[in-house]
């Protein structure tokens, strides 16, 4: 099978495409035909190094799968070939989806949206299940509450405010102001030009300086010290940021608050509970961009870019026939 492999750390270039043997699904396996998986954040750290010790190379990496099942392994029951799946790959375990074929365990794979396309599959699974930890398992947002997404027209914020919306929560986002429409169409209730307005001060404006319940912070810098300014009492504090950042939180003890760091799990009941939001049209993803597997370079070297211009997700589309 074809696949794009890292043969070392490093920039977008560092990616081969390769001939490599096609893996058999063992005991408790699904070997999965991938049709469509996407870039994120996360991808592009595993290439440039972030995490070597935890990537021994050369490895295929690569962190969203849609596809159709192949062929199962001794003792697998809830798929056969022909079933349209979709699923987040184990993270760290140097066989990802930058592949034609993926094998992975049946316990972390769920049977696909009917409603969605393979990209746009490929383009929620982590990102929906990074929202739906965030969200609901860690903060226990609430109807009735408040909550501040940070970076709202980015792969996890878009889906992040559909979600906090099904929730029943009213949503606050920072984006430029190129993003405010494609955020307001997505459900945020208050939005916040982050270019031109301190987010602070405006989230104590529009709650009459009360804050929000939940802050859930996807884009690092100093949100973790300067959040719990823009946060009522009691509040939480949710991020999936792994880089440094200023620890000074004084006003974090003041208001009560709670801190939760994310990283995502893999399990099937998230994916379904996903799918049913995605069943009652109360969420879907976007695809800004696509890209053929071969282009894999591009699409990373696209999303590090600090002004990409891509609203929601870049996918890569692995079978060649979905590309437009």
């Amino acid at each position: 099978m074809k696949a794009m492999v890292l043969n070392s750390f490093g920039g977008p270039a560092s990616f081969e495409l390769c001939d490599v043997p096609r893996p058999v699904p063992q005991a408790g396996q699904v070997l999965v035909r991938v049709h469509a998986t996407s870039v994120n954040p996360l991808d592009y750290q595993v290439r440039r190094g972030d995490y070597p010790d935890l990537v021994p190379l050369p490895a295929i990496t690569g962190h969203d799968v849609s596809g159709v099942v192949e062929a199962v392994g001794p003792g697998v029951t809830a798929f056969v070939p022909g079933d349209e799946v979709w699923y987040t790959p184990q993270i760290f375990d140097g066989a990802g989806s930058y592949a034609e074929y993926h094998v992975a365990a049946e316990s972390i794979i769920a049977k696909k949206p009917a409603s969605l396309s393979h990209l746009e599959a490929a383009s929620l699974s982590l990102v929906g299940g990074t929202a739906w930890e965030a969200l609901v398992v860690r903060a226990a947002l609430k109807a009735g509450e408040s909550v501040l997404i940070h970076g709202g027209a980015g792969g996890v914020g878009h889906v992040a405010i559909q979600l906090a919306k099904a929730m029943g929560a009213r949503v606050f986002t920072t984006v430029r102001q190129a993003n405010a429409e494609f955020v307001r169409t997505a459900g945020a209730d208050v939005i916040i030009d982050y270019e031109k307005e301190d987010y602070v001060d405006a989230v104590l404006r529009e709650t009459s300086g009360h804050g929000v319940d939940v802050v859930f912070d996807t884009i690092g810098g100093n949100t973790l010290s300067r959040s719990p300014d823009a946060l009522a009492q009691l509040g939480r504090v949710v991020s999936i940021v792994d880089i440094a950042q200023p620890q000074n939180l004084m006003q974090a003890w003041g208001k009560n608050a709670s801190y939760h760091f994310v990283f995502t799990r893999q399990n099937r009941g998230k994916l379904d509970e996903l799918s049913a939001l995605v069943e009652r049209g109360q969420l879907r993803p976007q695809v800004g961009a696509v890209y053929p597997l071969a282009d894999i370079a591009l699409a990373h070297a696209r999303l590090e870019s600090p002004n990409h211009g891509v609203q929601g997700k870049i996918a890569i589309a692995v079978e060649p026939s979905l590309i437009a």
